[in-house]
This record gives C-alpha cells, structure tokens and sequence, in this order.
C-alpha cells in the first residue's frame, strides 16, 4: 500500500479532485435548474446528456492520445471542464446545460482513460490490485466529499460553480508535474455483442439494467430531492448515501461472492434493491427513511456491477476477458443514457415517486431474469470461478482491463497454490 501511494499519490490526489468536481456538478445543476424553473422533463435530459458524452468519450480518447499523447490529452480536456463549469451560471438555458453536460461527460470519460493508462503503469503485478482499489475509493470518496461542499455557498450565486472549476484546474498541476513518464498506450479491440451476449447473457442484460439504475441514481437523485423541496444539505446527504452504501456493501457482498453461486446473489443482492426502493416509495416523506432507501439501493448497485462483471468472467478464457470488458462497459452506458430520460417522464407521470418506481422494476426485472438464467445453465463449481474485484460504474475500458488482469493474475495464483498444496506435486 505503501508502495503505491509513493509512486502515485499525485495521480490519486489529481483524481480525487476531479472527482469532487464532478459529483458537485450533478448536484448543483438539479438544485439551481429547480431554482430556474426548468421542468423534470427538462433536467432529464441535461442529466442524460452527461453519460451520452461519457460514452462517446471512452470510445474516442484511445485515439486521441495515440495522436497527441497523455499529457495534451489531460491538460485541453482538464481546461475544457473548467470552461464548461462557468459557463453554467453564465448562460442559464437547459439546451446550453445540456451540451455542456455532453461536453464534460465526453471531458471525464477521457481524462479517466488518460489517468487509468497511468495507474496501470505505475502498479506492478505485486500492488496491481491494492492501486486499483485505492483508485476505486478515491473515486467514490471524492463524490461523497463534493455533496459536503454543496453547503458551503447559496446555489442561487456563482461560488459553488467556481469551487468546481478551481478544483479541476488544481487536479491536473500535481498530476503533470509529478509524472514525467508516459505510459505506451493500447487497448484491446472489443468483443462483439453477440458473441459476448451468448457468452453471458445475464452478464449483458444485468449490465443493461445496472446503467439505468445507477444514471437515475447518479443523475435524478438530486433533481428527486429538489422536487420533494429538500434542502440544499439535505439533498447533499441523501445523495452522499448512495455512494457510502456502496463503500460499505461492497467488501461484504464480494466476500460472499467468493464462496457462493453468484447468480443466486444478483437474485439476492437485487431484492434487496428492490426493498431499497420501495422503503423510499413508503418513506412518506421521513428525511431519515429516504436516507435509508438511498443507503440500501446504492449499496447494492456498484456491487451488482463487480458481481456481473465477476460472473462473465467465470465463463471467458483469460484470452478473452480485456476484450469482453470493452463491450460491458458499451451495453451499461447505454442503459445509463437511458435511465434519465426514463425516469424524467416517470417523475413526470407519477410525482417524485417515480425516481423509485423506476428503480424497483430494473432490479425486479434483473431478479426475475438472473432467476431464469439460473435454470438455463448449470453452476461453476466454487472452486472454478474467477476473483471478484471492486469496480465502479464510472470505469473506462483502461479500468476494465486493469481489473481484468488483476482477476486473471489472482486466479493463476490460486491455481498455483492449488498445485503446490497437491500431495506429489
């Protein structure tokens, strides 16, 4: 641990930056497109736009540095955001918010990719895993910080759009000043959906599913808690929830992925999103019953992502698992560009309740699809199935591939033991 934190602090205190901008952005936009008038069908579609520019960014930013390298790649897209997050305040039209929200997602996406190419350069086989992992808590803990900051100043002003742009530009100082070397870049070329699909098929639809509940999540959180006229720190606490249930579920839950049928877990581990819902869709208007819900269906969410992502990979060759992650990543982004826009026009249907409604049927159709699947195919033996590695939805390709090769060395190691253990061997 030690080890990674000499070698790359900088890029994990630039990243963590990043990351408070970003999740005070998300959060900021529904509390002042609330302020402005703008209507829930509206908001839907700035948050959506976010995830499409995310999409498309980790698509594109493979070229763009092969062509003109890590460091222009990091400083023009790191300075693009902090253009685009003065701008809001300045230009207050959702059309406008819209393409900047498409702007920074394509921005984010790309500054990840850039970043992880890093990370993985830097971590040897030994720490391999312990880097990702910090990286991982790094992400998440930086979105629970920036709903902190979101009390600091009045939304209705500029201050809270300025805290974001500063700590963009202070992200990248560390970063390109601390890391001289830049790492040869290449990712694999990406399986294709049929033939991932009929590889695993609840690997597909569940990562489907999963990009609705954690766009809706990540996304319309906050414009649910503007709605139901919650404060600015309330809004900021029932959006941390989510991410500090997934911090705290997610070791236990990949604990007990390791020694159970995984599929039988996504039915459990689903339900249990399921409950999370529909505690806030009876919540009846309890600030500390909606804390509650967001606790539990965000703490089930990011860990469903590692448990499905863990279960393709029970069913690929070592060969094959960097080229599958590239098409999960593609099957959960569009799942998340739709998840906004869905559950905009719920909300708009149902009242603010339709934030849960939307969530409680993907996780129902996700138990009722994993319990399906379960009768379709026969279970790995415990002992055969692959390591379960902490990821979140906001993971590149580089980030797949980085955890990708983490389970396949773990896995070889185990087999290794295995051997050695083995009377005659």
């Amino acid at each position: 641990m030690i080890q990674v934190l000499s070698s790359a602090w900088a890029l994990l205190f630039g990243m963590g930056l990043l990351m408070v901008a970003n999740g005070m952005q998300g959060t900021l936009l529904a509390v002042r497109g609330q302020l402005e008038g703008f209507g829930t069908f509206e908001m839907s579609l700035v948050m959506s736009a976010y995830f499409v520019g995310f999409l498309g960014g980790s698509r594109t930013a493979p070229r763009m540095i092969r062509r003109v390298g890590h460091v222009r790649v990091f400083a023009a897209l790191a300075s693009l955001i902090s253009a685009v997050m003065i701008l809001y305040p300045t230009i207050t039209d959702p059309w406008v918010w819209m393409m900047g929200r498409v702007l920074i997602g394509f921005c984010f996406s790309a500054v990840y990719v850039t970043a992880e190419s890093w990370l993985n350069d830097a971590a040897s086989n030994e720490n391999r895993g312990q880097a990702l992992s910090l990286y991982m808590i790094v992400q998440t803990g930086g979105i629970v910080i920036a709903q902190v900051l979101m009390v600091t100043a009045d939304p209705s002003g500029y201050v809270l759009f300025v805290i974001p742009s500063i700590l963009v530009s202070l992200a990248i100082t560390p970063i390109l000043l601390s890391i001289s070397p830049t790492p040869a870049f290449d990712t694999t070329k990406p399986m294709s959906l049929r033939a991932l699909f009929n590889v695993s098929p609840l690997g597909c639809i569940g990562m489907f599913l999963l990009g609705g509940v954690f766009s809706a999540q990540f996304g319309m959180s906050s414009v649910y808690g503007a709605l139901i006229g919650l404060s600015v720190g309330q809004i900021s606490t029932f959006v941390a929830m989510f991410f500090v249930g997934a911090m705290l579920l997610q070791y236990p839950i990949g604990w007990v992925s390791d020694r159970f049928d995984r599929r039988a877990l996504v039915v459990v581990t689903a339900a249990i999103g399921v409950l999370g819902a529909l505690i806030g869709y009876f919540s009846g208007g309890s600030f500390n019953m909606i804390l509650a819900s967001a606790f539990v269906m965000g703490g089930v969410s990011n860990p469903l992502y590692s448990l499905l992502l863990a279960h393709t990979n029970d069913y690929l060759d070592h060969d094959d698992m960097a080229a599958a992650s590239g098409g999960l990543i593609f099957i959960n982004g569009l799942g998340a560009i739709s998840g906004p826009l869905i559950t905009g026009w719920m909300m708009g249907q149902f009242g603010p309740s339709g934030f849960y409604i939307f969530i409680a049927v993907l996780n129902v159709v996700l138990v009722i699809y994993a319990t399906y699947r379960a009768t379709q195919r026969s279970t790995i033996a415990i002992e055969d199935t692959g390591a379960y590695v902490y990821m979140t939805q906001s993971a590149t390709p580089v980030a797949m591939e980085i955890a990708q090769e983490y389970a396949i060395e773990t896995e070889l190691e185990s087999e290794l033991e295995d051997e050695s253990d083995t009377p005659g061997a």
